[in-house]
């Protein structure tokens, strides 16, 4: 029992000294990047806003949630504090700014977060779909796969594209990656079905600067966005660990939270800023959406 509360004081001041160190990194070289200065005038069109025919889909840096349909996720107060990574529903999330979804299914067509079920998938399908209709130039990537320890729910792929209409959906091939998002319309749906086979790079801790090192070392791995073919995420977010006490998603997650201006400064600082592309979170706010359209934009007006 004494080595197990030793553990765990060690762990925390582990924690601690992972915390003052993003601190000091903000504090020595701050926050500033391409574009850190610009503000859509509306965050639920903000594509539109940068000119469908001017932005092309290399040029994002497309602004995601982590687990993204969780909002509602457990037996609240009990189950939900858990597994809850986003406070919003995908719909408000789109509204939000948010042009990444993350999906989690299981057999049955839930979503899930580990064991945890929640609502029907249609649910998220029905906010996209709701969303599609109540703008015009806005493209999603809407990424789902099954989640670790489930089955894959059976004939998905073709259950995806009955539920968001052929006409929704993005033809993909490696020439849509130089595209306006003009070129695109009307189709505006990126779908991305991973089985639960599909393999990642998931960084999985609970210390941020940890994390937030992992993350600079594996973006700087890949090519450059117009050079890419495939799309890369970055998730600045931290993840509760079962030998910690502290198992709740936000009071970790918040460990790392409040960096996404600082990754993306430094990003550029190290000359990575042309390899950014999917840039999530856990809890999204509209903070984190201005910092990507804002890369967005410098991109598209040739600062960055």
């Amino acid at each position: 029992m004494g080595a197990f509360f030793s553990k765990q004081v060690d762990r925390r001041k582990l924690v601690n000294t992972e915390k003052r160190a993003l601190s000091t990194r903000l504090s020595s070289s701050g926050d500033s990047f391409p574009g850190s200065d610009y503000h859509p005038a509306d965050r639920k069109r903000w594509m539109a806003e940068l000119g469908a025919d001017r932005v092309r889909v290399h040029q994002v840096v497309w602004p995601g949630t982590h687990d993204s349909a969780t909002d509602k996720i457990g037996v609240p107060l009990v189950t939900h504090p858990f597994a809850q990574c986003q406070s919003m529903s995908v719909y408000e999330q789109l509204c939000t700014g948010t042009r990444v979804i993350d999906v989690r299914v299981q057999k049955e067509r839930r979503v899930c977060h580990g064991i945890l079920p929640s609502y029907p998938v249609d649910v998220v399908l029905d906010d996209v779909k709701r969303f599609l209709g109540e703008t015009e130039s806005e493209v999603i990537v809407l990424e789902l796969r099954t989640e670790f320890g489930h089955e894959d729910p059976p004939e998905f792929a073709k259950f995806l594209v009955d539920k968001l209409g052929e006409e929704n959906l993005v033809l993909q091939d490696e020439a849509v990656f130089h595209k306006t998002i003009a070129e695109l319309l009307p189709r505006r749906v990126i779908c991305v079905w991973k089985p639960r086979k599909s393999p990642g790079n998931w960084i999985d801790t609970d210390l941020p600067e940890t994390k937030f090192e992992s993350n600079l070392k594996f973006l700087g791995q890949q090519p450059p966005v117009a050079d890419r073919r495939f799309f890369y995420r970055v998730e600045n977010t931290v993840t509760p660990q079962a030998d910690n006490p502290v198992l709740c998603v936000w009071p970790v997650t918040k460990r790392i939270h409040g960096y996404a201006h600082l990754f993306i400064a430094e990003a550029f600082a190290k000359g990575l800023g042309d390899k950014l592309q999917v840039f999530s979170t856990d809890f999204i706010d509209g903070d984190f959406v201005d910092a990507c359209a804002g890369v967005t934009q410098a991109r598209v007006e040739g600062t960055a």
